[in-house]
């Protein structure tokens, strides 16, 4: 079982594996990022599958390279001890006042459940995950959604629900009709999510135990002490390629992850470029 515990270090307060219950009584695990100061402050939320305790440097090594090398500035002012892929780095944003909150996503990292990306209960997870935010001793009753690609794509989706205590979001290149822009680019599948899917989620799936990496900072297992087979953890994820192709056109499934974004009444800050991903794989000319 995550063992919820609280610490203070490089000038943070931070709960690690803060359980937030669901209204299926499932309960998925956050890392919470606090100033010093008790004091109640905007938060800034993600919900994601990548493993909450995996570093940047080590799920993405060459990107951070390559980030670092033509981006230096991005090192100073922080030990980046606490950076993850595709998020922003709490050691600078929690001393301009800011709360962090990271969730393992259904399924992934210390999280139990079935891994289904961008699903309806996805989206009730994260809409449950900002209400329980919100209403924080050490929140202001604000929250924010910021984070890249899939971060971004379930911004969409839960900002049409209106969650009373979100008050903005940041989505940065995400896709946001499921179809056209995901599983099938103008008719044409896409290869890209099949491919995404077994890369860079299943070395986080809730089950992995050992088999998993260990969190540089807290030498913790990212994927939790349990250890599920390969069975197992087939079982407890979705079939990407048999799901896409099921779906070869738009129906009610695409439709359930594809957000009216005419409903959406918080601020956005939104940029894009996605197009085109996995359209080249030889199988598909």
């Amino acid at each position: 079982m995550s063992q919820y515990k609280e610490e203070t270090r490089d000038g943070m307060r931070i709960h690690w594996d803060a359980p937030i219950v669901m209204d299926d009584g499932l309960t998925l695990r956050a890392d919470i990022y606090l100033p010093l100061k008790a004091g109640q402050y905007p938060v800034i939320l993600t919900y994601g599958p990548y493993g909450k305790g995996l570093a940047f440097q080590e799920s993405n090594t060459v990107a951070w390279e390559h980030l670092v090398k033509h981006n230096p500035e991005v090192l100073e002012g922080s030990s980046n001890l606490y950076q993850a892929w595709e998020l922003v780095d709490p050691e600078k944003w929690v001393p301009e006042g800011y709360a962090l909150v990271r969730v393992d996503s259904r399924g992934t990292g210390r999280s139990p459940g079935f891994v289904d990306p961008w699903s309806p209960r996805e989206t009730q997870d994260l809409y449950a995950c900002i209400e329980w935010s919100g209403t924080q001793p050490w929140c202001n009753g604000k929250v924010g959604l910021n984070g890249i690609s899939y971060y971004a794509m379930n911004a969409w989706q839960v900002a049409t629900l209106s969650p009373p205590h979100l008050s903005a979001i940041c989505a940065w290149e995400g896709s946001s009709d499921y179809y056209r822009e995901a599983t099938y680019h103008g008719g044409i599948m896409s290869g890209f999510l099949t491919n995404w899917f077994p890369r860079a989620v299943h070395r986080s799936q809730f089950g992995c135990g050992e088999r998993g990496s260990r969190s540089k900072v807290t030498g913790e297992l990212v994927c939790g002490p349990e250890i599920l087979s390969e069975e197992e953890l087939q079982k407890n994820r979705i079939d990407y390629e048999a799901w896409i192709l099921a779906h070869p056109l738009v129906d009610d499934e695409h439709r359930s992850r594809t957000p009216d974004l005419s409903l959406i009444n918080v601020p956005v800050l939104s940029a894009a470029n996605w197009g085109g991903a996995g359209l080249a794989h030889p199988w598909q000319l």
